[in-house]
């Protein structure tokens, strides 16, 4: 048997990233467990890696990852030292991957596979100039002629999409989405129309993708949602519609900072506003409050102030314009003000900012209120208040049962992790009660 070749670029990445071997094992260990595969690598395994050993497929994909979160940089499979992935080479169509993507969320005997897909902070993000102009791809294979009735259909059932996923979660929306886009959108999009049509197609594509990206966020399938977002980026631009460019940049960024990837949710952030010039103010409002959430995560207080001071104003003037029902509202408004607040350690404004976020936000987002009422707990749990903290958990149990959600379902478990130290008061055993009542695992 030939002796093995050391890595030396892994042991290159190592002296770069300033990591011991136990942090090193430690940061891919973490990322296992983020995806639902914890694996328990210890120093000994990065010997063995160093002196040639390939790690399994996850390790390395793992250990790519880790490694970019740490450099702030992509970092490649050949950096590293690995084999590129099987169908890790040039990328397919816009429609032939959105095909391809859509028929494996189809697919339940995938859902372990997709699920285990990296959240990447090193995934290229195209800028506008580099997704304009790809119309020209779509025009194979034509087969069938549309107008603008076929855009509305779209449309409409991205609009009713939209309503059960904001009622009922998107656990069982996602994959009707995603066989609409399979089975109906991606033959319009290889269809015979007018160049008005084509675009507004597009655009509605785009539109359909970012929702059922966030869907996928909603689950915690959060490598798989990217590939979406990454979708609708691509179709946005092909449309030439800024607006969704733009939006599916903030969700991206929304759902980097959630995970807790300061960094790369400001660069996002960042990028969304510099993409929207022409917003109106209710869009600046969301995109500042944004930029505010993720400056204070990563600790610059003046600028998130700053931020949080220009979402303020932008909302001003949209309200003053018109109610708008839904979008970003001031109910939304609060709630990054409460992130921001939390990030910057003002633990009592956190709590006052999402007590009058629950108290306007719109009734029919059942799914957000199980999630905000769920935060303002706990936030009230962290100054003490374990009373008032009870009572919003109560609340958010009123609707938790009608909601089928990844996200709903881990505040639930948050929220037995964190009253299990006050199992014995009674407000506590009357909660545990009714959550185990409502189907919420409590006790071993």
């Amino acid at each position: 048997m030939a002796p093995k070749t050391p890595n030396v670029c892994m042991e290159a990445l190592l002296r770069e990233s300033g990591w011991t071997y136990a942090s090193f094992v430690m940061a891919v260990n973490r990322i296992g467990t983020e995806v639902g595969h914890p694996t328990s690598y210890d120093e000994s395994a990065v010997h063995h890696w160093l002196k040639g050993t390939v790690p399994r497929k996850e390790a390395r994909a793992a250990i790519v990852e880790a490694m970019s979160r740490r450099l702030f940089r992509p970092v490649t499979y050949e950096e590293a030292g690995f084999p590129a992935p099987v169908g890790h080479g040039a990328a397919l169509g816009t429609v032939e991957g959105l095909i391809d993507l859509g028929r494996q969320d189809m697919d339940p005997s995938r859902r372990s596979v997709l699920g285990a897909a990296l959240f990447s902070v090193a995934i290229t993000i195209p800028d506008w100039p580099d997704v304009v102009g790809r119309a020209e791809a779509f025009s194979a294979g034509v087969v069938t002629h549309i107008g603008m009735g076929e855009v509305q259909m779209v449309q409409a059932m991205t609009e009713r999409v939209s309503d059960l996923d904001d009622q009922f979660g998107g656990r069982h929306a996602r994959p009707m989405a995603a066989a609409f886009l399979v089975n109906t959108v991606a033959g319009y999009l290889r269809a015979e129309a007018p160049s008005h049509v084509r675009k507004a197609m597009m655009s509605a594509a785009a539109d359909l993708c970012y929702l059922t990206g966030y869907m996928a966020v909603d689950e915690g399938l959060h490598g798989l949602a990217q590939r979406y977002y990454l979708k609708a980026l691509e179709l946005a631009g092909a449309a030439d519609d800024h607006l969704t460019y733009c939006t599916t940049l903030r969700g991206m960024s929304v759902q980097a900072v959630d995970l807790g990837h300061g960094r790369q949710a400001m660069r996002l952030a960042d990028a969304a506003a510099a993409a929207s010039p022409q917003a109106g103010p209710r869009m600046r409002a969301f995109l500042a409050g944004q930029q505010a959430h993720s400056a204070a995560q990563l600790g610059n207080s003046a600028a998130a102030i700053r931020f949080m001071s220009q979402a303020e104003r932008a909302m001003d003037v949209a309200e003053s314009q018109s109610k708008a029902f839904g979008s970003y509202d001031p109910a939304a408004l609060m709630y990054h003000l409460s992130q921001v607040r939390h990030e910057l350690n003002d633990k009592a404004g956190a709590v006052q900012a999402m007590r009058e976020s629950t108290k306007i936000a719109f009734p029919h987002y059942r799914r957000t209120r199980v999630r905000h009422l769920s935060l303002t707990a706990e936030r009230q749990l962290d100054v003490g208040q374990l009373e008032a903290a009870c009572e919003s958990w109560n609340a958010a149990l009123n609707d938790y049962p009608l909601v089928q959600s990844g996200r709903c379902d881990e505040k639930m478990s948050i929220m037995v992790s964190r009253l299990s130290p006050h199992a014995k008061n009674r407000q506590v055993q009357a909660l545990f009660r009714r959550a185990q009542a409502a189907g919420v695992r409590v006790g071993a």
